[in-house]
């Protein structure tokens, strides 16, 4: 079963106009993307619900990364010299490239971990700078992805985290789970992957500290390679917890968090705002304020684990 999301935005937006390019004068729009997932799809369905028609009044100038520092960083600069009117970037690593390559051009943030923490933005309700967008967590999310393991996974004691450690939002939710793990009995075990050779290698020494369970963020590096994730843990029978609901589709046990597709589909109301002259300060981080709860019973019992039947009973979405 599927339940409709809805994600409500932190206050209102000024009407004041964005003064480096006359907006209204223009017939053709360029947006600068940082990426080339498939979610990116329901950007470009966003902005086309909004009026937009590529090679008719819109351009899109993608710029690949790989979810890589040094790559996001040179895309992020190439975009800023093309010129474009609006850079759209996904994730903190992409974000932050882009906001160190200009200080003028607009830039839009698309699912980030925490934007004020991580130094993109001065608070929510008032970014500040030439940045906005919106952010992949609210309050208490990592604590709640803890809990609903535990009752997953009662016996867990040893819960491994993947991150990426040159992504800044990666280092925040760590000390939120690091302060989280000792009342629920948990030991953690960190397992950084900035590569792929990284990836590979530390995955393949975890075993030897038996983790009972995996936590997986959103990181885009770590989505980019996320069947091989998916792969290591079902072949040595490791319950995963996710951020992404299409990560459970695609073979994981269970996600909590919200919706990505539709974080990237409400980024284009954002460029929609600023290619009319709304200021990116006065445009509010948007925060979801729902999030779902996401279940594949084909993977449970494939590893041995029982789901809770009032869990099966609440998740937004059960894979038979």
């Amino acid at each position: 079963m599927r339940r409709r999301k809805f994600i409500t935005l932190i206050g209102g937006a000024a009407a004041a106009t964005w003064p480096l390019r006359a907006q209204a004068q223009k017939t053709l729009f360029v947006v600068g993307i940082i990426g080339d997932v498939p979610l990116w799809r329901h950007f470009r369905d966003g902005m086309h619900d909004l009026g937009y028609v590529e090679g008719q009044n819109i351009k899109f100038e993608v710029r690949k990364d790989e979810g890589e520092p040094d790559r996001a960083a040179e895309a992020a600069g190439d975009l800023a010299s093309v010129p474009v009117d609006v850079i759209v970037a996904n994730g903190s690593i992409t974000a932050l490239a882009a906001q160190r390559a200009t200080q003028t051009v607009p830039i839009v943030m698309i699912a980030v971990g925490d934007p004020v923490r991580v130094g993109l933005a001065a608070s929510l309700a008032r970014p500040g700078g030439n940045i906005t967008g919106n952010s992949i967590l609210g309050p208490e999310v990592a604590p709640k992805r803890l809990q609903l393991l535990k009752e997953i996974v009662p016996s867990v004691s040893r819960l491994a985290l993947l991150l990426n450690p040159d992504n800044a939002s990666n280092i925040v939710l760590r000390n939120e789970i690091e302060a989280a793990t000792p009342a629920l009995g948990i030991r953690l075990i960190l397992v950084e992957a900035g590569t792929l050779a990284d990836l590979d290698a530390n995955l393949a020494n975890l075993l030897s500290q038996h983790p009972d369970a995996l936590l997986v963020t959103g990181d885009p590096f770590h989505q980019q390679h996320v069947g091989r994730i998916i792969g290591f843990l079902a072949n040595n029978r490791i319950p995963g917890m996710f951020q992404i609901r299409e990560n459970v589709l695609a073979g994981g046990l269970v996600s909590y968090g919200a919706s990505l597709p539709d974080l990237f589909r409400r980024a284009a109301t954002y460029v929609h705002k600023i290619l009319q002259g709304t200021k990116p300060a006065d445009l509010p981080i948007e925060q979801p304020t729902k999030f779902d709860l996401v279940i594949n019973q084909r993977t449970a019992k494939a590893l041995g684990v029982t789901i809770p039947p009032m869990l099966l009973a609440t998740a937004d979405e059960v894979v038979e």
